[in-house]
């Protein structure tokens, strides 16, 4: 293994449940996240909503990165991610499954090497392949022709 990579960052409590998170040595805004009601006020994603953000970035950004590096010129991708929270055998709520829906902007047919690049490109997902150590991960692609080109569709369940 080579040496590891850090990612630093500060949460700071500004008001009950909300806190301002700061990415240490960058440039990027910070962040505001709280709890949604009856503990916070809801005024930022919570973890959970940050977490199923996260693994559907990655997946997005990891199929555009494998669409374009076999020259293909995707539109904008757009993803939808339901996450759902269950009890374990303790009663504590989990983050039991994350679904990302990925829609292609043009028909799968358009795409050269889509086969492949549909076969590998969950594999490059930083995010998605560490969560998946606990959380189940499921993965649909859908064309803009309304084709299911990858995983299998789930139905929405839910504001989670």
């Amino acid at each position: 293994m080579s040496d590891p990579q850090r990612i630093r960052l500060t949460l700071e409590q500004e008001d009950d449940y909300a806190f301002r998170i700061r990415f240490d040595e960058t440039t990027i805004a910070d962040l505001m996240t709280d709890e949604p009601a009856p503990l916070g006020k809801g005024e930022g994603p919570n973890p959970t909503r940050l977490l199923a953000a996260a693994v559907a970035n990655c997946l997005s950004a990891s199929l555009l990165f494998a669409l374009r590096k076999f020259k293909n010129t995707p539109g904008k991708l757009v993803t939808h991610a339901t996450a759902e929270l269950a009890r374990n055998e303790q009663g504590r709520l989990r983050v039991e499954h994350i679904h990302a829906d990925i829609r292609l902007a043009e028909a799968g047919t358009a795409h050269a090497s889509l086969e492949r690049i549909l076969a590998q490109f969950e594999n490059f997902c930083v995010v998605t392949e560490s969560v998946r150590h606990g959380v189940d991960v499921s993965v649909s692609i859908t064309d803009a022709d309304g084709v299911q080109l990858h995983g299998t569709a789930r139905a929405e369940q839910g504001d989670s």
